[in-house]
């Protein structure tokens, strides 16, 4: 008995050794398949897993970052996104923001090193074991940066084994641990919550707590108050149901529970949570997007320029992070946005008044054109596209088009939410006038104002350098500077008001605005000031039109411009670019120079990419620029002038100002260009299209345009930070001509049979000399 006894025993320690044998075996077996499975995941071992973050990858993490645009005074006017994300440092971000981080979501945030076991059994015991829902989740902020920065869901890191149902789980963990640790192992705790707070995702279209901070509240996120962050924060949960914007509640109660937290781990004195956790919600909130900021049309514009500069550089635009900087004045923008709302909403109301119980859209006989508003909209995209959708049915694109649906349409008293159909918000928006207005630095070429239009969100045709119109007067100029230039003349030479006949033309002859000659003589000086039709038909008549079209083009005038007489009169369509960089050329002593915007672009990290010189090109002397100065001068100082106007302003007073008016045919088009010492402007003001116009001389560019640069203009002397100054033009040494027109009795001008002119030589006349 005692022998059986002994032997059992000893069969019991046999059975009890290999029994922790074969558990260590197991052990050891079950460490060595986990290092060999960890291993496998490490190097996607037969493509199984899919690959991991390279070191080089971890060193530089990349993500979409928004491409900025800057104003020459350092003021973000706008972005370019996909995602709206502009990254932060650390030392920005208030700790509100941080400390809300970590209570929620990473208590044991400074004592892991990427992966919280602890954290982690935690979960797995409650939650599989126990069947309680636990109050924090296992997935460390570092595990939540690694999913956010290098996407190890997505298909294109996805491996063979990713098919198979819960092991494509344990795989995605697994290489989100991974990555943890060896996030944990390249970078310190506060690079990590940097990097974390610039990557996630807050909803609205803000990713990072840089964009969130401003879309949410309008704050840096150096300024976030407790609650605030707390909200944020809370947010990262699920960023649709927690919006403080649809869900007020949800995001309240949410907000709480952040910050509990904060108080539970030392965070927030209960004092304070209290008190926090029954204040209401303020938001300050609004979406950034492209219709929204300073300089809309601007950056509208510019945008399709820089996609082909990326293409050509292979860079992206919505995701490189790239800094443009442009020539913009923050606070010139601003002033030219004021003026703009005041001036287009009192000239819009007389619009309507002046055309009050009828549609503005006329033909020559001022009688309603019949059939333009179904002709707009068979040109419209929708129209179209509608087109391409009912090929068998075209009888449904004329159904859709007049059936009403809700929308909100543009007003000068703000957004109208309303119904009506698609071709009624064609015929309300074609009553409404436009504008395009430019400013630059006639010395550098450097554009200060862009203004494109009225509203972008609404109207997002550009009519600074998109747009092309006819522009009337303020085209005389060029003509004058030929013959300033190439036939000799002087601002004092006399011509007689009365046009020639032009026989390769079918006879034509200028009309004035008056449709009467004076047969008067005028200077030249006189003429432009007054805006004669007749004398710069003569000037072209002698110089030849191929000769005045060559000087057009040296002024940087690159629109088509046919070989016709009537180009003096500004029969031509052209943009507000190319005027005012043509004007800009007689203050810059004679150098045209191509209006520029952008001086650099640098790429995420500050470093330039490429830089953009100016381009010039010498067209007249200085002492001719100068007197094209005198000239412009005129407009404001001779009898009759058409800019008098402008001295209602203060702009004109111990100022030297040149400028010019112009309407086109039948007040369709008004503009007004206005040069000083230290900038160019030119405005345009006019309907959709050339048919929407002013029945009379309410249209004429002294009372549509000319307001609106004496305001800005008033507005930029006011501020005394800016460099543009009032002042006097830059004078030559000397002058060969006089400009003293007393010292000349009048000119004879004879006349043939054929109206064409026989001018006597005007050399230099002592005042007491007979002019014959």
């Amino acid at each position: 008995m005692r022998l059986n006894l002994r032997h059992y025993i000893r069969v019991q320690q046999g059975a009890y050794k290999k029994t922790i044998k074969r558990m260590w075996l197991s052990f050891m077996a079950l460490w060595l398949m986990l290092a060999i499975y960890i291993f496998s995941v490490s190097i996607d071992l037969f493509g199984l897993f899919g690959p991991l973050p390279s070191f080089k990858l971890l060193d530089n993490p990349r993500n979409d970052l928004a491409s900025e645009v800057y104003s020459s005074d350092g003021v973000l006017m706008g972005k370019y996104f996909r995602e709206n994300r502009t990254p932060v440092a650390y030392e920005e971000i208030s700790s509100n923001v941080i400390n809300a981080l970590i209570a929620t979501e990473d208590a044991r945030f400074e004592k892991h090193s990427g992966v919280d076991f602890r954290s982690l059994g935690r979960v797995l015991f409650k939650s599989i074991l126990l069947l309680q829902e636990d109050e924090g989740g296992g997935s460390t902020i570092t595990q939540q940066l690694a999913k956010n920065l290098y996407k190890l869901r997505e298909e294109e890191n996805a491996g063979l084994l990713d098919r198979v149902p819960l092991v494509n789980t344990l795989i995605i963990k697994t290489k989100e641990w991974i990555t943890a640790i060896n996030l944990e192992e390249n970078y310190t705790k506060k690079e990590i919550i940097t990097l974390y707070l610039n990557t996630v995702d807050f909803g609205s279209n803000a990713y990072g707590i840089r964009s969130a901070a401003k879309t949410f509240f309008k704050k840096t996120p150096s300024e976030l108050s407790v609650p605030e962050a707390a909200l944020l924060i809370g947010m990262l949960n699920n960023p649709v149901i927690f919006n403080p914007v649809n869900y007020p509640a949800n995001a309240r109660n949410r907000r709480n529970i952040v910050l509990s937290k904060m108080e539970k781990y030392g965070y927030l004195p209960h004092t304070q949570y209290t008190a926090f956790i029954h204040s209401s919600v303020k938001l300050n909130y609004e979406v950034e997007n492209q219709t929204q900021g300073v300089a809309t049309y601007f950056r509208g514009y510019i945008m399709n320029e820089l996609l082909k500069w990326a293409k050509e550089h292979d860079k992206d635009l919505f995701a490189d992070g790239l800094k443009i900087h442009t020539t913009i004045d923050y606070r010139m923008q601003q002033y030219a946005e004021e003026v703009l709302q005041e001036h287009m909403q009192l000239l819009q109301k007389k619009f309507f008044e002046h055309w009050k119980g009828r549609n503005p859209w006329v033909n020559k006989n001022m009688q309603e054109i019949e059939g333009y508003i179904e002709r707009t909209a068979a040109r419209s995209s929708r129209y179209k596209a509608l087109q391409e959708k009912y090929t068998e049915h075209p009888d449904s694109v004329d159904i859709v088009m007049r059936t009403p649906v809700p929308m909100r349409v543009f007003s000068w008293e703000g957004e109208i939410d309303t119904v009506m159909s698609p071709m009624d918000s064609i015929r309300y928006y074609k009553h409404f006038l436009h504008t395009g207005m430019m400013a630059m630095d006639p010395n550098t070429g450097h554009v200060k104002v862009w203004v494109g239009g009225i509203n972008y969100k609404h109207f997002q045709y550009d009519h600074v350098k998109q747009g092309r119109r006819q522009p009337g007067s303020v085209f005389k100029p060029f003509i004058y500077a030929a013959a300033i230039d190439h036939a000799g003349y002087a601002p004092c030479d006399q011509f007689l008001d009365i046009s020639p006949v032009f026989p390769e033309f079918g006879n034509w002859m200028a009309r004035n605005y008056s449709r009467t000659y004076s047969d008067s003589l005028l200077t030249l000086r006189e003429a432009m000031a007054q805006s004669k039709n007749t004398v710069p038909a003569y000037l072209i008549k002698q110089m030849g039109v191929t000769t005045v079209i060559d000087y057009i083009r040296q002024l940087g005038i690159t629109s088509s411009i046919r070989p016709w007489p009537s180009i003096g009169l500004g029969t031509e369509a052209v943009s507000v670019y190319e005027m005012v960089g043509a004007y800009s050329t007689f203050v810059n002593q004679g150098v045209w120079t191509k209006p520029i915007y952008i001086t650099r672009i640098e790429d995420r990290n500050g470093n330039v990419v490429e830089e953009f010189s100016v381009e010039t090109k010498e067209v007249l002397s200085e002492e001719k620029a100068y007197l094209m100065l005198h000239m412009l001068k005129g407009s404001l100082q001779e009898r009759g002038g058409t800019s008098m106007g402008l001295y209602q302003y203060d702009a004109t007073r111990n100022n030297e100002v040149g400028a010019k008016t112009g309407t086109s045919q039948r007040y369709a088009d008004g503009w007004f260009i206005g040069v000083t010492r230290d900038l160019a402007a030119g405005v345009w003001v006019g309907g959709d299209d050339m048919s929407i116009h002013f029945r009379d001389a309410e249209g004429l560019g002294s009372r549509t345009a000319l307001p609106y640069w004496g305001k800005f203009m008033d507005k930029v002397y006011a501020d005394t930070t800016l460099s543009v100054k009032k002042g006097t033009f830059k004078k030559p040494a000397k002058l060969s001509v006089t400009l003293d027109c007393n010292r000349y009795q009048k000119a004879i001008l004879i006349k043939d049979s054929a109206s064409q002119y026989i001018r006597p030589k005007l050399d230099s006349l002592a005042e007491d000399e007979d002019i014959l």
